[in-house]
């Protein structure tokens, strides 16, 4: 999609109380100049019903880098938060009966806008989350891809006609959308967990309404005008961002013409929301928390895996589910990994993550980034081994050092998912101690594998309790494969062929013949 050429300044944006705000004027004005809007103005209103709409309330989006402000978005009350669910709810009866074919070539037209605009939208995604410009590139093309196999998979939804056993009858097996869907996402992904979402379930034939992070809501807002651009109907997509978070996402899940919610973010929260859900028997799909286990085998190639090591730790600064967060290296090759994966971490650049070169940038909040400061102060008073990092630096922005700490198995920093830069290491004797080792945990999103025997390595992925096994890869998450976890990492799949059925209801249909 072409660039337009003439790009008008916005209207002078204001604060809550009506005053012309100087900060946000700069900001805008700084964005601009940047390379930012050519496409498309800053939205920070909220989108109910194909319009945007001021918001009750305000809410302030930081950069994490500086410590600055970028913009202030609205913030909806209750009766706005009920308008999103009454215009998801009236268009669902059209959106659900439109042809496969026309949701699908609406989604392909919002792969098309999001693709063309990907280098802005990585700019923005830096800005607002402190990820570098490499992770922040990478995810939006990661977002993209949502879009595009989804509008695949619009066309593709199997049925099944068969005779019955008995011969009595025939049995038809048809799927239908299972209506309004709340769909609510984390910081660490703002494009990629929006899409990951919204495109299935438009796909299905569900109308949603999206409640993004509060600290990343400008990335969500990006995507939600780039579906308007590709005309998706009035109602069909929504986006709140509730002043009462909390009560307003409760409000709307006992509201009976929200039939469906789907979650990512901390087991803690997806706790809660099962339970709210239970009131109205609701469809919940839920990826929550991660604590996945690097296992490095005695017949690894360690070049090698340092490289996946890094890639499995590193990737948007440790802040990840599918993060490595437990290494567990078995003795006779503990030293040479050790050492080599401290060098590469070592070698990393810390900085802003739009400056050129920057491989790690800042946690999301400096609140983020104390927890995880505080994670590795606990894991050290209870005697790990600091091999690298560890203190906080200076400066106004959320940085935290690339960390790497040699443990012992109980270790109370690898009961927690650390989500940030860093990587505490334990040796093993035996495969099956690793084993046990990894499957010592209430998560199970992802475990990664290094061996250079493949038939070993194959028999560990399948003894680990997790619901995805990476063998000598560090990534991998791809929108054509089901992504999702066991125990208390969550319920369903999301991606994949699996990923439309979680906003759609199996019917039967018995025929007399």
């Amino acid at each position: 999609m072409g660039r337009s050429p003439v790009q008008s300044r916005p209207e002078a944006p204001r604060n809550k109380h009506g005053c012309v705000n100087s900060d946000l004027i700069t900001t805008i004005e700084t964005l601009m100049d940047k390379g930012f809007l050519v496409n498309m103005q800053l939205k920070t209103d909220l989108y109910i019903n194909g319009q945007w709409v001021k918001g009750a309330g305000s809410l302030a989006v930081m950069n994490p880098s500086t410590g600055k402000l970028i913009a202030e978005i609205s913030t909806a009350d209750q009766a706005q938060c009920d308008d999103s669910v009454t215009a998801a709810h009236n268009a669902f009866s059209t959106w659900s009966k439109t042809p496969s074919r026309v949701r699908s070539e609406l989604l392909r037209k919002a792969f098309e806008i999001m693709t063309a605009e990907s280098d802005d939208i990585a700019k923005l995604i830096s800005m607002e989350n402190g990820k570098t410009i490499t992770d922040a590139k990478g995810e939006v093309i990661y977002a993209a891809e949502f879009f595009r196999w989804f509008a695949e998979e619009a066309v593709r939804t199997p049925g099944d006609f068969r005779q019955a056993p008995s011969g009595d009858k025939r049995i038809l097996v048809t799927h239908q959308p299972i209506g309004v869907s709340l769909l609510i996402t984390p910081w660490n992904f703002p494009a990629a967990m929006a899409t990951r979402k919204i495109g299935p379930a438009l796909a299905a034939g569900c109308t949603v309404i999206l409640k993004a992070a509060s600290e990343t809501p400008l990335t969500a807002l990006w995507i939600i005008d780039i579906l308007h651009r590709a005309g998706v109907p009035a109602g069909v997509v929504n986006f709140v961002m509730p002043e009462k978070t909390g009560a307003m996402i409760s409000r709307m899940m006992h509201d009976p013409r929200v039939r469906n919610v789907s979650f990512t973010g901390s087991t803690e929260v997806g706790r809660i929301l099962i339970k709210e859900s239970a009131d109205l028997v609701l469809r919940t799909s839920l990826e929550l928390g991660g604590n996945a286990p690097f296992l490095v085998l005695d017949d690894a190639d360690i070049d090698e895996a340092v490289k996946g090591a890094m890639i499995a730790k590193m990737r948007n600064g440790g802040a990840a589910c599918t993060a490595a967060n437990r290494f567990y290296v078995a003795k006779p090759v503990a030293s040479e990994f050790t050492e080599k994966f401290t060098k590469a971490m070592e070698d990393l650049k810390m900085a802003d993550g739009l400056e050129s070169g920057a491989q790690l940038g800042a946690s999301v909040s400096r609140k983020e980034r104390d927890k995880i400061a505080e994670l590795v102060d606990s894991a050290v008073a209870a005697g790990a081994w600091l091999n690298l990092g560890g203190v906080i630096p200076r400066g106004e922005g959320a940085f935290y050092p690339a960390t790497v700490l040699t443990v012992k198995e109980d270790n109370p920093i690898l009961q927690y998912e650390v989500f940030g830069p860093v990587a505490p290491i334990v040796t093993f004797e035996s495969d099956e101690e690793a084993i046990a080792l990894s499957n010592a945990s209430e998560y199970g999103l992802i475990a990664y594998v290094y061996s250079s025997d493949l038939k070993r390595a194959i028999r560990t992925a399948e003894a680990l309790e997790a619901g995805m096994v990476s063998i000598n890869r560090g990534v991998i998450s791809d929108p054509a494969a089901p992504f999702g976890g066991v125990k208390q990492s969550g319920l369903g799949r999301e991606g994949g062929f699996s990923g439309i059925h979680e906003f759609l209801e199996t019917k039967y249909i018995g025929v007399e013949i």
